[in-house]
């Protein structure tokens, strides 16, 4: 995700929002321009299409988290674009890969998600790390998602953070290449990371 976005490649007469007063609304009436838009806690950000790597794990993860969650009661993975309405903090806000168990599912026929996932997936990007870290990070915390995986390409690992007792993330696992990750939400999932990260040429 790139810095919050100041000014738009679209007509004045739109009259777009100062940052900190961006609504669901205003998001309506932005260009489908191929970047990706979000409004967390009234802030517009802007990012562009991700590269083929970043891509080629987001790929990686929903296949495997697709099939696990194929057999019965399992719950439901789907990829972004996806507008998730945090309640009172991001309206929307776009996650990578999303994971919802069973009594969270998202309605099929509608056209977002209002609520918070049971687990959320960042695919780390030079352009886009920092506010993954700290304004994504801290959306997600703040809305009580059980589960934040943060996949790193550069170094070749997942970092998996949940709340501890007073609801801030810590950090429960680092898993990198050769090591099985294992999530405490999506209970009995495993991911070998060896067949997540591209291989190096």
């Amino acid at each position: 995700m790139a810095e919050p976005a100041y000014a738009l490649p679209t007509p004045a007469e739109q009259d777009w929002p100062e940052q900190g007063s961006w609504t669901w609304d205003d998001y309506l009436r932005l260009p489908d321009d191929g970047n990706r838009y979000e409004i967390i806690r009234g802030n517009l950000y802007v990012s562009p299409a991700p590269v083929i790597a970043h891509q080629f794990i987001v790929a990686a993860l929903i296949r495997h988290l697709g099939n696990f969650a194929s057999g019965p009661g399992k719950g439901l993975v789907l990829g972004a674009p996806l507008d998730v309405l945090l309640p009172g903090i991001a309206s929307p806000i776009q996650p990578d890969v999303v994971f919802f168990l069973p009594g969270n599912l998202p309605d099929l026929s509608g056209k977002n998600f209002e609520g918070v996932p049971d687990v959320v997936v960042e695919v780390l990007s030079p352009g886009t790390s920092r506010e993954d870290r700290s304004v994504k990070f801290a959306a997600y915390e703040d809305a009580g998602v059980a589960e934040l995986w943060l996949a790193d390409p550069q170094t070749g690992t997942i970092s998996v953070y949940g709340p501890d007792a007073g609801g801030r993330y810590r950090e429960l696992g680092r898993f990198k290449k050769s090591q099985r990750l294992r999530s405490r939400v999506i209970e009995g999932f495993e991911l070998d990371l060896d067949e997540v990260f591209p291989v190096e040429h």
